[in-house]
């Protein structure tokens, strides 16, 4: 089956502490259903110091459920689903269910 959400996509967080925020997919886990997104669900870890590595405060991103998350629409910037046209040369796209237009470039 076709991912309907990839790496690089621009997507909005529909539940959660985060709702209504909006980030770049940094990586997509598609065996644990969970994703990457930049600036979303940011967790706060202590490190301690190392000859090699800077202590203090290290922000991170975890990951959040696919099924929290939806593609932005390219013309809205809200959130859309995803459907799929084949296109006359047999290139299988994938297009937003709300305005129409293609997401793959």
């Amino acid at each position: 089956m076709a991912a309907k959400i990839k790496k690089g996509d621009r997507v909005v967080v529909l539940t959660g502490r985060d709702k209504g925020k909006t980030g770049e997919v940094l990586a997509v886990h598609p065996k644990d259903e969970r994703a990457v997104v930049r600036g979303v669900n940011v967790h706060v870890r202590h490190q301690k110091q190392t000859q090699s590595q800077e202590g203090g405060l290290i922000r991170k991103e975890s990951t959040i459920h696919l099924s929290n998350i939806a593609l932005a629409d390219p013309s809205t910037g809200k959130a859309t689903r995803v459907g799929f046209n084949t296109l006359d040369d047999g290139t299988k796209v994938r297009i937003a269910k709300k305005s129409g237009e293609r997401i793959d470039a």
